[in-house]
């Protein structure tokens, strides 16, 4: 969406909050130069999880190599 500077000191909050939501950049046009008003780029919900320490005690590596055939069922359809 491209606007002139007056279009956006109209609405300003209204159009930020807009370009929050839909993620869609606002172009300002003041006398042929192009201002970009741009959201930052979306994280992935798993940069946002909190860090657990500790929830796996001890080698990672160890779970890689473990035997899972025992406890493990084919599912009955």
């Amino acid at each position: 969406m491209r606007l002139t500077p007056s279009q956006l000191r109209a609405d300003v909050y209204r159009l930020i909050d807009q370009v929050i939501t839909t993620g869609e950049p606002l172009e300002i046009d003041r006398n042929g130069t192009i201002v970009r008003l741009v959201p930052p780029s979306a994280s992935s919900w798993l940069d946002r999880l909190p860090r657990r320490e500790g929830v796996v005690v001890g080698d990672p590596e160890d779970l890689v190599h473990n035997d899972w055939s025992e406890g493990w069922t084919p599912d009955p359809l």
